[in-house]
């Protein structure tokens, strides 16, 4: 049991930690398109 309950938390960890990289690199392409959208628009 307290092995199944170590490799729930650890496969939780690791997803919450992936979720955090993949919208940390959607929060840079947003950003590249507002910029990209204020260029065009000067």
């Amino acid at each position: 049991m307290k092995v199944a309950w170590r490799v729930w938390v650890i496969g939780c960890l690791l997803l919450t930690l992936g979720a955090c990289n993949t919208m940390h690199g959607l929060g840079k392409d947003i950003e590249r398109g507002g910029e990209k959208i204020q260029n065009a628009s000067r």
